[in-house]
């Protein structure tokens, strides 16, 4: 099996942050997640960007709909591979 990658899209830092830090607590993550600024095209206002919220899935076994449910608590998704 390859590696899966999960991608949270998360309005911004705070959200992002808040959820990297529930994974292990909600999911039972060992690896920390990656967090990564996705600024919208075309806007320079900081402001606009989105965080991005990587997670590698090695063994595949984690659930991608209770991702997206669990980001949406936060007003975010998870981006279809």
């Amino acid at each position: 099996m390859s590696d899966v990658r999960h991608v949270l899209v998360l309005p911004d830092r705070d959200a992002a942050e808040e959820v990297a830090g529930e994974l292990a607590d909600r999911f039972g993550v060992a690896e920390e997640p990656q967090l990564v600024r996705d600024a919208l095209a075309g806007e320079d206002d900081a402001e606009d960007a989105q965080w991005l919220v990587v997670l590698e899935d090695p063994a595949g076994r984690l659930d991608s709909s209770a991702l997206d449910a669990f980001a949406a608590e936060y007003d975010g998704w998870l981006e279809a591979p």
